[in-house]
């Protein structure tokens, strides 16, 4: 019987000790005080890719102010959320705070403009997207451990990281590169662990795009009033302020956070609720039923996912394309695009150590090898290098 960290038995449908498909490389096994998920969150958290998402941004650039949410920060948001779920589920706690803590590690820097200009360059060798550059980053591209490549993760932790948005039925090509090293089942749904990493990832979002844009000034909190979800919890917290007398200068903050956390509480409370109903219609006994179901059982319910893709429009439309979100998205995509231009076409300009990575001698070995460099990059070290390559005046 596996137990969770407060001492109650784990559901019969969470992922067991017993049950796991262990690693695809030979490691030494745990000890009987440490389950497998605990060591994979530790290799996550101690590998260079972890690291790097300090300086690896969501939506404002790196240099743009210190206080905004960064990889790292989002990601250790998201493994709170799914954490404190997961224990509410009586889920195996650890195996959705690995997920959650990797889930990024396959972002370019320069969030998502990054990414867009990646795939653009990487669209006639084989694409290019996070969630498969993730499962390359823990699977090959980590290079710490004498024993082996990658971080030797365990099957139901890359399970997570390759399909917790639901099954994959036409993989991508580097999906399915990764798929072929190590057979994830990518047709069927993953483990609820999964599930609740990818929501807690959406949750999370909101919430701190939220609080960025009202920090930067791009948003104001009259605009939000108008917005599902947001403006309840907007005038909550407004009333909550009011009835404290509250005179000192940090007023217009207090709401903010007030009205975020009220936001996130509310979209945690629907999917425990919804989900306790889907796991009593499922009745599943193992994680086996989970993985099988014909529907993901972690949900938002109906109403609450309308809500979210109300929040999800307002931000698109009103942060995401704000005119210097714009200017800045232009910049990113720019330097990215230069970057692989010019790498691609001088390939000895690449550090020796990644020249030595290029095992094919053609162009998809280049290519991806290139498009790994990049995606390793912080937007600071982007940005240097770019200058390095085309500024006579900086040494390279």
């Amino acid at each position: 019987m596996e137990y969770s960290t407060d001492g109650l038995p784990l559901a019969s449908y969470a992922v067991q000790r017993g049950e796991s498909r262990a690693r695809r490389l030979y490691d030494e096994p745990c000890s009987l005080t440490r389950s497998p998920w605990q060591r994979d969150r530790d290799r996550v958290v101690h590998s260079s890719g972890f690291r790097r998402l300090q300086y690896k941004t969501q939506v404002f650039i790196n240099h743009e102010g210190d206080f905004f949410r960064t990889r790292l920060t989002h990601s250790l948001e998201v493994a709170q959320i799914a954490r404190s779920m997961a224990r509410s589920l009586k889920l195996n706690e650890d195996l959705t705070e690995a997920i959650a803590l990797a889930h990024d590690l396959g972002h370019t820097p320069f969030g998502h403009a990054g990414e867009e200009a990646l795939a653009k360059k990487m669209q006639s060798w084989g694409g290019f997207d996070h969630n498969a550059q993730a499962l390359r980053q823990v699977m090959l591209l980590e290079k710490n451990y004498v024993a082996f490549d990658g971080l030797n993760l365990t099957w139901e932790t890359l399970e997570g990281l390759a399909k917790h948005n639901g099954p994959v039925h036409y993989p991508s090509v580097g999906l399915a590169e990764m798929n072929a090293l190590f057979h994830l089942d990518l047709t069927t749904y993953a483990s609820a662990e999964a599930q609740i990493a990818a929501l807690a990832d959406d949750i999370a979002y909101h919430g701190h795009d939220l609080d960025d844009g009202v920090k930067s000034g791009l948003l104001s909190l009259d605009e939000l009033i108008d917005v599902p979800l947001v403006g309840e919890a907007l005038t909550e917290a407004r009333a909550l302020v009011a009835d404290m007398s509250l005179t000192d200068g940090h007023t217009k903050r207090r709401i903010r956070h007030e009205m975020v956390r009220r936001v996130i509480g509310t979209l945690v409370s629907d999917v425990l609720a919804c989900t306790h109903d889907r796991l009593a219609h499922l009745a599943p006994c193992c994680v086996e039923d989970i993985r099988a179901a014909s529907y993901p059982v972690v949900a938002f319910s109906e109403a609450m996912d309308e809500a979210n893709k109300g929040i999800r429009k307002f931000l698109f439309s009103t942060l995401y394309r704000h005119w210097k979100v714009n200017r800045m998205t232009y910049k990113a995509k720019r330097v990215t695009k230069e970057l692989f231009t010019i790498l691609t076409k001088s390939p000895d300009l690449l550090p020796s150590d990644w020249q030595q990575n290029i095992s094919l001698k053609n162009q998809l070995g280049l290519y991806r090898t290139v498009a790994d460099y990049i995606a390793s990059m912080t937007d600071r070290f982007a940005i240097q290098e770019h200058q390095r390559l085309i500024d006579l005046s900086i040494a390279g």
